[in-house]
């Protein structure tokens, strides 16, 4: 059977099944009152009717179905190591998701988050999805391996870090799985296509994460009728993974998520700026800040789609680490300039508004008692 055929099949198979589970996870929430709550900043039009927020059972259901349905098709595998790989995706998957449904269920604070999302990474890096070099940009050479401790190092932090990217870009309907749809679509494309030899076993599993949001986004995209919850952690943690057992995509991830990643960092360092808790979540990221400022969710979520497609598509064209870096750099720039331009029309419209309300309070007064 031709290998496209397959692919074919996969892609379906993810997206049938997320389609069959998702109706049942908008149940299950509106059932055991596993909803969203208005306030915070949650204040979308989702959370004021309180939908389900059990969507991460119908991501976690389809991509692992798929995942376990490629393990029996006729296709080369070049890893001698991906079936232990497999176990890690799979294991850590299945951990993060636990937590997820956990906290969509009773609310944890940053503390029982971080246990979740540490005994994933470390199960991913105890099957050997772990990052043993990089790139460097500026020679176009791969550095020398680099000693386990430091290994494991960076890529617990590479795999919380995309797991708290995700939670956090989860803020408007359909922002996280679309960013998530666009990067595995890069990752296909270039395991299957780009690299030489193909890495056609391992292409599958970026494939099987497209037909899951693809399908999801029939449900989430705006209106939504059901919300991912804790999935937006497994989301994170599943593209992290793959960046890794793709050969170390991490480039093209970072390419394609560049604008919500700067966006975390930014809000990290000034939430420790003020003394607040950098994993805890606020209306500071830029998709609140833009809807906030009058813009539509579609438009944000679409804009987003158009950013994080550019840039991710500078990876097909080029294979300079350099041009990447140079690409990043930039991204970094205009990220940076955006967030400094919004701050102060937010800081105007308020003051603004301030000026308006004193001005208001003041003719309410009435005019002042004349002497006599």
């Amino acid at each position: 059977m031709q290998t496209e055929v397959l692919y074919l099949l996969i892609f379906a198979l993810a997206a049938s099944v997320t389609l069959a589970l998702t109706p049942v996870a908008m149940w299950l929430g509106q059932r055991f009152g596993v909803t969203t709550r208005p306030g915070g900043r949650r204040m979308t039009e989702g959370d004021q009717k309180r939908v389900s927020k059990l969507g991460g059972l119908a991501l976690f259901g389809g991509f692992t179905i798929a995942v376990l349905a490629i393990q029996v098709l006729p296709v080369p595998r070049l890893d001698p190591n991906e079936s232990t790989r497999l176990i890690g995706l799979l294991l850590g998957g299945a951990i993060i998701f636990a937590f997820g449904v956990l906290d969509d269920v009773f609310e944890f604070g940053p503390l029982p988050q971080f246990i979740g999302q540490t005994l994933a990474a470390v199960t991913a890096i105890l099957c050997l999805i772990f990052i043993e070099y990089f790139n460097n940009p500026f020679t176009g050479q791969q550095t020398d391996t680099f000693p386990f401790v430091v290994t494991a190092a960076i890529t617990f932090f590479w795999l919380i870090f995309m797991m708290n990217t995700m939670n956090f870009l989860d803020g408007l309907d359909g922002l996280a799985g679309g960013v998530t749809l666009i990067a595995g679509a890069m990752l296909f494309i270039n395991s299957a296509y780009r690299v030489e030899p193909p890495q056609t076993s391992v292409s599958f599993l970026p494939l099987a994460l497209m037909g899951t949001c693809a399908a999801w986004l029939l449900f989430n995209f705006y209106p939504a009728r059901i919300f991912m919850g804790g999935g937006a952690q497994y989301l994170g943690f599943t593209l992290g993974a793959l960046s890794i057992i793709g050969g170390a995509k991490m480039g093209t991830i970072l390419l394609v998520l560049g604008l919500p990643l700067i966006d975390v960092v930014w809000q990290a360092v000034d939430r420790l700026r003020h003394g607040r808790s950098p994993f805890r979540g606020d209306r500071g990221h830029l998709h609140f800040r833009l809807l906030d400022m009058g813009f539509s969710q579609r438009q944000i979520v679409l804009g987003y789609y158009a950013f994080c497609l550019c840039f991710g598509a500078l990876t097909l064209v080029t294979s300079s680490q350099l041009f990447k870096f140079i690409a990043l750099a930039a991204l970094g720039v205009i990220v940076a300039l955006a967030f400094i331009v919004i701050t102060r029309r937010r800081q105007s419209l308020v003051r603004a508004a301030a000026v308006s309300a004193a001005g208001e309070a003041g003719a309410d007064d009435g005019p002042p008692p004349s002497a006599g």
